[in-house]
């Protein structure tokens, strides 16, 4: 029966309508995978001896289990925004002779074979590799190696909970941000009590069963999970919710776009998923912290661009990166209505310039830095109204996976993982301002470089209708294909 549900997929795979770029982004991803899986070799043989270097009075081993708390946290918040879990089309296997716990089988056998898990088997395990080499014992190294796999297991598991609770995720990203933070400053180390479980791991092979019951008791756990939720009138029932209706009659003023913007704020405010970009847009105000305060950075004055157009870009990356995919569930509805899709993208457009203007207003407390990154700032967020905002637009002609708004109620859903052709979308978002940047900057000086990013900006404002006419008709062309791909639940 597994290998029929191989066979299934492989035919879903071909024969929808997005199988070319399918094949495209797969290619791109074969690529990612080589490059970071040949960085993580070179990082797991280079661990042992950074470990000596840096602290030279502990075993490397010892120093590599004091910190590895920190590789699992971060995995599990990694896996949470880049992990796609696995999904089926169920329901039609739920009026067939196909028992339940084979499919649930197999779904959770999938998510074995992530590349995340390899991930860290070749970080870890050139560094057994290289212990080897150096000398130490061989049945110690083996155990510990599996038991880091079954751990690496373990959190593959646990991110298909948190996927479905937000809020546990959010108490682990709180926690590494917490316990990083109590590290540095010397108030609590959480590495001296988490070493000493790891070291026990490695000098006392036979504790390699913990590991081992950890991942079978989540495999359990996830398993009756998802059997719960596996009847078919939980597919197809309809819950019935309470909606508190909202005042939104101000936003009249927009004339004829306030109807779509109103629908907008209705969406993000009622649902889980656009919730949760929400939230994580927020959290972009914070991203020049983590180039501003580095003095490595203050000569690379590139990257502080790059740094100060996620500033203010944030929602605009996060939301604006899934139009039309938000609508994907009345796409065809709101399609056979007599309506120009002028207003349908400038509704979009006046959302993230709303956001884009209210980051900035958030953002004055960058002055801290100096006038100099809060200018950065002030050109970065130019250049998302004027151009990042179009470019994002017109990213979402090539953007044709469905999404689940309300994630927490899908036992089977992958509208949390991370859709490929995001990235392919974001790279020239992020290499252009960069670009812009450096050359007056290289050639003229640092003001000339913010000239240059304000103006694009400006520039795409002044050219606004003519590039909007351009947008509408990718969107005109590809309209069926986008119906076509959103009735898929792929």
């Amino acid at each position: 029966m597994i290998k029929h549900f191989i066979r299934l997929e492989w035919k879903q795979f071909f024969r929808a309508s997005y199988f070319q770029k399918g094949i495209a982004i797969k290619i791109l991803l074969v690529l990612a995978a080589i490059y970071f899986g040949a960085f993580a070799i070179g990082g797991g043989v280079a661990m042992f001896f950074i470990a000596e270097k840096a602290f030279p009075d502990l075993d490397p081993i010892v120093t590599i289990n004091n910190f590895i708390i920190y590789w699992f946290l971060f995995e599990m918040v990694f896996r949470f925004f880049m992990q796609q879990l696995p999904v089926m089309n169920v329901k039609p296997l739920m009026t067939i002779p196909i028992k339940r716990n084979t499919v649930i089988h197999y779904l959770l056998g999938k998510t074995s074979v992530s590349f995340f898990n390899f991930l860290a088997i070749f970080l870890f395990l050139p560094f057994c590799v290289v212990l080897l080499v150096e000398g130490y014992a061989v049945l110690n190294v083996l155990c510990w190696f599996i038991s880091i796999v079954f751990l690496t297991l373990s959190v593959n598991y646990l991110n298909f909970l948190i996927n479905k609770n937000n809020t546990i995720f959010y108490i682990i990203a709180i926690s590494l941000i917490s316990l990083i933070g109590l590290e540095y400053y010397g108030i609590f180390a959480i590495s001296k009590p988490i070493g000493v479980a790891f070291n026990a791991l490695y000098n006392q092979p036979y504790l390699m069963i913990v590991p081992f019951m950890l991942v079978i008791g989540l495999y359990y756990v996830n398993f009756i999970y998802i059997r719960k939720g596996f009847y078919l009138d939980d597919a197809v029932s309809k819950k019935i919710k309470e909606v508190n209706a909202t005042d939104l009659s101000w936003m009249d003023r927009f004339g004829n776009v306030a109807p779509f913007l109103k629908n907008d704020v209705k969406l993000i405010w009622r649902n889980a998923r656009p919730k949760q970009v929400m939230m994580m847009s927020f959290l972009f105000l914070f991203y020049g912290l983590i180039f501003y305060t580095q003095d490595a950075y203050k000569e690379m004055p590139a990257f502080l661009a790059f740094a100060s157009m996620f500033v203010t870009g944030g929602f605009l990356m996060s939301f604006g990166q899934l139009v039309p995919s938000w609508d994907s569930e009345y796409y065809k509805l709101l399609m056979s209505q007599n309506i120009p899709y002028r207003q349908y993208l400038e509704s979009k457009w006046y959302l993230m310039v709303f956001a884009v203007s209210i980051s900035f207003v958030l953002s004055i407390p960058y002055l801290y830095f100096g006038w100099k990154i809060f200018g950065m700032i002030a050109a970065g967020a130019i250049f998302n109204v004027g151009l990042n905002s179009f470019i994002t637009l017109f990213g979402g002609a090539l953007n044709r996976v469905p999404i689940e708004l309300n994630v927490k109620a899908k036992a089977f859903s992958n509208t949390n993982g991370f859709n490929p052709t995001q990235m392919l979308i974001a790279m020239p978002k992020i290499l252009l301002p960069i670009i812009l940047f450096y050359i007056p900057y290289k050639f003229i000086s640092f003001e000339a470089g913010l000239i240059a990013i304000a103006l694009s900006g400006v520039l795409g404002i002044i050219f606004k209708n003519q590039i909007f006419t351009f947008i509408e008709n990718i969107y005109q062309k590809g309209k069926y294909k986008t119906i076509a791909a959103f009735a898929e639940k792929s």
